[in-house]
């Protein structure tokens, strides 16, 4: 049996820097990734570089307006083309990145737990074990596949994952779920020019949004041909034979939608399946991801997770921050927690939201005295330079402290624009300093000084 200082499960981006900053001090890393089309984890992969691609190509798409099916369905085979070649350049980089190093020696198979310093690996050849004297879980997060009949085995229905490798368009796409990933695909698909319909269980878009921003989010997609049927029950999805066909109850009546292809996205869930925690005594919380502290230390003392499989927000940006607590709890003071952080976070819709903090009805539950600051897209000179006037942008501050509480940005370039409004809350800055900022024009960042106009 191999014996490593480090043993990490999940090619993610938390796992992938620390094996790489843990051989860079010398010490032996095994990497364990069961699948070959994963290295460089979910966002290289499956997540946000491929369909940032696909929304890249989709808006190119727009701009030369294909007129029949047939042109339209060329344009996207192009930009899936395209996804996977980068995709494909991406997972090489990672994968040589940690294979040349000489302390990591990457292993691909699935890994599980014997006990809390074992792990087996099963590759396609053979069944091996390993030692590691401190373990590190990053495997991710998988689609959440609800109970609806007829889902499984069904050709017509596809994932977030699984829909962005379909070579053809499909003419009418039925979105099941009207979350932050349904709406980007709804978006991205409507582009493309396919016809979206999105199944939302609730009466509302977005629940965790302030309502002023869903509504403005959900007239932006009714202007630009999506259609939502909300407050339904998706009860079926049938095969029938040359298109799927939807079941769903509203308001108590049953009614039907045929669709050449069903997305379902319902939320992603973190990825613990196979890896058998309980031999090692590594706990999980109710929601079945790896129970950790503010350190991201699990229930056993030398064992971590990182990133999804934690049970936090799905960003990998929070993965590389999680990084970052594990080193500094190896290798620094042992001071960072994921407590102390302020997470922003962008949904490349068209156009695309970014937000970051507490959202007005947010704040007050929590009791403060709030100074809301409104401002619509069309306002800013950029976003009509840019032929994008479309969306809202709004802010929280604490009327007692001058402090931002949170901000909410639905336009062009907001997920730029965020990362700006994130130091300030950070720094700690009253809000005025945005409002008097110096910044360059015509930029869309410039609507801060608008924004905080108050």
């Amino acid at each position: 049996m191999k014996h490593y200082d480090a043993v990490i499960i999940g090619f993610g981006k938390g796992g992938k820097t620390l094996a790489g900053s843990l051989a860079g001090m010398g010490k032996k890393v095994a990497m364990i990734e069961k699948s070959d089309k994963m290295y460089g984890g979910t966002c290289i992969n499956v997540g946000c570089i491929p369909t940032k691609s696909l929304v890249n190509s989709a808006k190119a798409s727009v701009i030369q307006k294909p007129g029949s099916y047939e042109e339209k369905n060329r344009l996207y085979w192009e930009a899936v083309e395209e996804k996977r070649r980068l995709t494909g350049m991406l997972r090489k980089k990672n994968f040589d990145k940690l294979n040349d190093l000489d302390n990591v020696t990457v292993y691909n198979g699935l890994g599980s737990f014997v006990s809390a310093n074992r792990v087996k690996i099963e590759t396609a050849e053979e069944t091996l074990e390993v030692e590691g004297g401190q373990i590190f879980i990053n495997t991710g997060s998988v689609s959440v596949i609800p109970p609806i009949k007829g889902i499984e085995g069904n050709p017509y229905v596809y994932t977030s994952v699984s829909l962005m490798e379909l070579d053809v368009l499909p003419k009418r796409l039925a979105i099941i779920g009207g979350g932050y990933i349904g709406l980007e695909y709804a978006s991205m698909y409507t582009d493309f020019g396919a016809e979206v319909t999105v199944y939302q269980i609730e009466d509302k878009l977005i629940p965790r949004e302030d309502r002023d921003i869903a509504e403005a989010i959900q007239k932006a997609f009714e202007d630009k041909g999506v259609h939502f049927e909300m407050n339904v029950q998706t009860e079926e999805i049938e095969n029938a034979g040359s298109e799927a066909v939807v079941h769903y109850k509203k308001d108590g009546t049953a009614l039907t939608a045929g669709a050449d292809a069903v997305l379902i996205a319902t939320g992603r869930k973190p990825n613990t399946e196979g890896l058998n925690l309980e031999a090692a005594g590594v706990e999980k919380t109710p929601r079945g991801a790896v129970k950790v502290d503010e350190k991201l230390r699990t229930s056993v003392p030398n064992i971590w997770a990182m990133g999804d499989v934690a049970g936090g927000l799905q960003f990998t940006y929070v993965s590389l921050d999680d990084f970052r607590i594990v080193k500094d709890q190896l290798t620094g003071s042992g001071k960072r927690a994921s407590s102390d952080r302020t997470v922003p976070y962008s949904v490349f819709i068209d156009p695309p939201f970014s937000r970051v903090g507490l959202n007005e009805e947010e704040a007050a539950a929590q009791g403060y005295h709030v100074k809301i600051a409104k401002l619509p897209a069309a306002a800013i000179p950029k976003a009509q330079v840019l032929r994008k006037p479309v969306g809202l942008l709004k802010a929280v501050i604490d009327a007692d402290t001058n402090k931002i509480l949170g901000t909410m940005l639905f336009c062009e370039e907001s997920y730029e624009m965020i990362n700006i409004v994130k130091l300030a809350m950070d720094a700690g800055l009253d809000y005025t300093v945005l409002r008097d900022q110096i910044f360059t024009h015509p930029t869309m960042s410039e609507a801060l000084n608008d924004l905080f106009a108050v």
